[in-house]
């Protein structure tokens, strides 16, 4: 509808014709550019204020929102870069171990005082500290019925067979080797929702890796 000849003919527009006007013609006031200082918006808090103000306003709070969300997106960015050159370094260091020993250590280190996760254990299934078989198959059976790894809560027995007595809210398990025939690294959270089904599995997936390339070496059969 041309507003000007409408009112030329002196039809009836009512608000709604006109704000449909409006958002089909953005440039309207471009060209009638006298009509923007004459025009006033009611505000709550500064009572009439012209449409350049309140466009004004508006753009402001959107560069707000714009620039918060910029920094929350630095913020992740830079903690999604710690945790990398965490988890880089530690696959570094566990191919240089040469024994057991060795490995519980660097990994207690890294995940518990890096990494700040209340606990961390490696059970072998084959040598004099394998975890027994029947308990093998449990937790297989039970906790991995589709995938390698496991992430989310764990019994209460589950949690006394595998962490002892550390804290282990939520919890992730980890099948070693390319059948899961090596064992299980068990990762455990204070926080209950830490591990989760949904989370990423890129940097942890890519331990389990490693620890399936070292952990042949250096278990005894």
């Amino acid at each position: 509808m041309d507003i000007t000849t409408a009112y030329e003919s002196e039809e009836l527009i009512d608000a709604e014709q006109v704000a449909a006007f409006l958002l089909e013609n953005p440039n309207f006031f471009t060209q009638f550019p006298h009509l923007v200082e004459k025009l006033s918006i009611p505000h709550a808090h500064k009572g009439s204020i012209s449409l350049v103000e309140l466009q004004s306003e508006q753009l402001r709070k959107k560069v707000r929102v714009l620039s918060h969300k910029l920094n929350q997106l630095i913020t992740i960015a830079k903690q999604n870069e710690a945790i990398y050159r965490i988890y880089a370094d530690l696959n570094l260091r566990i191919l240089k171990c040469t024994n057991m020993d060795d490995l519980k250590f660097i990994l207690e280190e890294v995940i518990q005082e890096n990494l700040q996760l209340a606990s961390v254990t490696l059970k072998p299934f084959k040598g004099a500290h394998a975890l027994p078989e029947i308990q093998q198959r449990l937790l297989i059976e039970k906790r991995f019925k589709r995938h390698r790894f496991f992430f989310g809560r764990l019994s209460e027995h589950e949690r006394k067979l595998l962490f002892n007595d550390q804290e282990a809210n939520s919890v992730a398990l980890l099948l070693i080797g390319d059948l899961g025939e090596l064992g299980i690294l068990a990762i455990g959270s204070k926080d209950a929702g830490h591990f989760n089904p949904d989370m990423d599995t890129l940097l942890i997936t890519q331990l389990q890796q490693f620890l399936g390339i070292l952990l042949p070496k250096l278990l005894t059969y």
